[in-house]
Formats: C-alpha cells, structure tokens, sequence
C-alpha cells in the first residue's frame, strides 16, 4: 500500500534552487500529517555534498541520484530514473516544485505513473488524513480546490509562496544504482544569460517595467539594483523588443510569487495579472489613475514614473 512522501528537489550547476527547500519544507509538514516518512531526492552529477544541506529541512531519508548522464537536465533521463526511484519507495505524495523544469518533469511523471497531477499550486491542506490541493485558473479569476483520487499524487508547487522551515534530522543517505535507460535525447548546446541577479521566478523583490517605460529601462534597473531584485516585464514591452522573452511575468510568460512587486508603467491586463497577483506586496507606479493595476496594487502612485523612480531610488540610497 502506497505511503511516505516523496520531495524532488531541483539542482543547477551543483546548487539547490530555492524551489528544493520549499518543496522538502512542505513535504515535511504532509509528512508529519500523515504520520508518516519524507524522503527527499536529488539529482546530477557530482552532487554528493547536496544532501547535507537538505538534513536541516527534515527528510528521513536522502536519496543521491549521482551519474554523469544526469549532470544536465533532460527530460526522458530523469523521468526514466525517477519513475524508477518511485516505483521502488511506492509514495502516497509525491511534491515537486512548478518551475519550468518541474512542470516539464511532473507531467511527464504523471504519465509515466499514471498519477494524478495538481499543477502550480499555493497550498496543501490535509483534512482527516485527506489532502486538498489549492491552484489559481483562468489567469487567477477563481481559485480552484482539487483533490487526486488514488495513488500516488503529485503535486507542483509554485515557487515562493511555501514557507520555508528548517527541521533538522539526521536521514539515512542512500545512493541507488541509476538507469539511465533509452535515451532519445541530449544536450547539443546550452547558452546561459549572465549577471548576478536573482531568477526571476525564486527573487524576493522584482522590479518590472511595462509600456509606460517607452523601452527606456534605466531607472527600474537602476532600482532593482539598489534593492537586490530581479527584472520583470509585461509582455507589450517584450512584444516591443525592450526585453528578453526570459523576463516576461504573466500568463505567457513566467508566474511569480515575490515577497514585493513593483510594477512601473504597466497598465495591469489581465494576463499580466495572472502572472503575479500573489505576489505579497505589490506597489504599481502609472500615469493612469484608471490603470486597473491599482485595483491589484497594495500601493499605488499616480505619477510620471520617470519622476518617481528617482525619488524612490534615492531614498532608498539614504536608508541603505
């Protein structure tokens, strides 16, 4: 009989996303709920010294899926290698987190497993040992509760909206035999963007500019790099070639969950909204006091936001 819960954690160039602790976070808590055990999986190549910094978030079991065909993510080597892992464990819960590798690989799982899958969601409720999964639709007009009949279930989180929290324990550290199997895939070429900032979909803050910029990006960059955060657009400014498709936020676009959003010239439609409306803090900066950001927007500034950057900017110069 199904039972546990599985946590795959998500791993780049040796490190952990900030996706993987929410996801071990959250399995801990299903865990404890069900009363019963959290196993946690990683997977890459030369990735050993990962599974001590997943112990402090409580899983009773870390298994290492450590081989050289999986030091780049494809999907049939890890949806072969995983189904695998899974089969073996025979989970109940099977939680991953809902970015753009983690929605490829969970649909991919669900098929394979013939599971049932709840996608991009924002909270796990566990009522009387029977769990209820909560996911925005229709670009964020109605929030959706599903439940998953049978086993196991599998469940994407978005990323940034699950709390974090450590629980430390000393896991068993298991590292299975990976097979690989057929592949029909493989990396030819990877072309990284560089920089330092944060990815858009994991930052804390993000700063995005819209039409209302007329492409001149300057000050919201400027802003962003005072304070620490990513770069986000709407899609008429990257339609209009101002940005990379890469930092788009909206329904086309990438979803995201920051803990402050800060929306410069951007009118509000509908599918940019349903790329951040759960962001917890959104302050919109736009010439149109009509601009149905404002009606999404903890704070709103009705102004040229040309002038109010700078104001802003330097007053966060002051505080830093």
């Amino acid at each position: 009989m199904a039972q546990g819960v599985f946590a795959i954690t998500e791993q780049r160039d040796g490190e952990l996303r900030k996706v993987s602790f929410e996801a071990v976070s959250e399995g801990r808590r299903v865990a404890d709920g069900l009363g019963a055990d959290l196993t946690a999986v990683v997977l890459g190549s030369g990735i050993e010294g990962l599974a001590e910094e997943l112990k402090k978030y409580g899983p009773d079991k870390i298994l290492v899926a450590d081989d050289a065909a999986l030091a780049d993510y494809t999907t049939d080597a890890y949806t072969n290698v995983l189904a695998e892992l899974i089969q073996s464990s025979d989970p109940a819960v099977i939680i991953t987190g809902a970015s753009a590798q983690g929605k490829d690989l969970s649909g991919r799982l669900a098929a394979r497993l013939d599971a049932g899958l709840a996608m991009d969601c924002v909270e796990i409720k566990l009522d009387n040992g029977n769990l209820t999964y909560t996911r925005p639709m229709f670009g964020g007009k109605i929030v959706a509760k599903v439940e998953i009949e049978g086993s196991p279930q599998i469940v994407a989180i978005r990323p940034n909206v699950m709390d974090i929290v450590e629980n430390s324990k000393e896991p068993a550290i298991e590292k299975p035999a990976v097979q690989v199997g057929d592949l029909k895939t493989k990396i030819i070429e990877m072309k990284m963007e560089t920089g330092d900032k944060p990815e858009l979909t994991e930052a804390d803050i993000i700063v995005s500019g819209g039409r209302g910029t007329g492409g001149d990006y300057a000050a919201v960059e400027e802003l962003a790099n005072e304070l620490g955060a990513a770069v986000g657009a709407s899609r008429s400014a990257v339609d209009e070639g101002w940005r990379p498709h890469s930092d788009q936020v909206g329904q086309t676009g990438k979803t995201v969950s920051p803990n402050l959003y800060v929306a410069c010239g951007i009118s509000g439609a509908i599918q940019h909204l349903a790329g951040m409306s759960t962001s917890k803090y959104i302050v919109a900066i736009n010439k149109d006091e009509e601009a149905p950001i404002f009606s999404k927007a903890d704070f709103g500034i009705a102004g040229d936001l040309f002038e109010v950057l700078p104001a802003i900017i330097a007053e966060v110069k002051k505080l830093k």
